[in-house]
């Protein structure tokens, strides 16, 4: 009886983000299917050589905004890649940036914060007042931990191109 109380509970909880989760995946698929990947894959080639460093802040730009280093890559992983191959870059190199600059956004996200909180804090009000502090204090670090990241792909890109390992043609 509990157990049946517990997950009643928990799927009326869960209605709201299961639909959000499929409309984020929904949207990757989207714009994979319509062509906006190629499309503004081949805008960001403008970026040229220093294209690994940005990957990294579209892989933080779509965790920040979607909560979710999954959902950002399912938005944003096709144009990676599609851009790494215009610009004759390691595409898992690229790809990889993406999720891992998406790690540094994770700090940054509202639901992660929001969470903390909850953990942390007790009464509503404090808990309230806690988000602001908490998203001022973790933003630079956020983008400093993106802009490491950056740098790392650069390196990886350029200077250190073997340490990332080549997909075999044709598969």
């Amino acid at each position: 009886s509990q157990w049946k109380e517990s997950f009643i509970a928990t799927a009326r909880r869960m209605k709201i983000p299961v639909l959000v989760i499929g409309q984020v995946l929904g949207l990757g698929f989207l714009t994979r299917y319509s062509g906006t990947d190629a499309v503004l894959g081949l805008a960001f080639t403008g970026a040229g050589f220093m294209y690994p460093f940005f990957a990294a802040y579209l892989g933080w730009l779509g965790v920040f905004l979607t909560g979710s280093d999954t959902a950002s890559n399912a938005l944003f992983g096709s144009l990676q890649r599609i851009t790494a191959q215009q610009l004759h870059l390691n595409e898992i190199l690229i790809v990889a940036t993406n999720s891992t600059g998406g790690v540094m956004g994770k700090m940054i996200d509202a639901q992660s914060i929001m969470v903390a909180c909850a953990a942390c804090y007790d009464d509503p009000h404090e808990r309230a007042h806690a988000l602001g502090p908490i998203f001022r204090t973790l933003w630079w670090h956020s983008i400093a931990g993106a802009a490491v990241i950056g740098l790392i792909a650069l390196l990886q890109a350029y200077v250190f191109p073997g340490v990332i390992p080549i997909p075999p043609l044709g598969k």
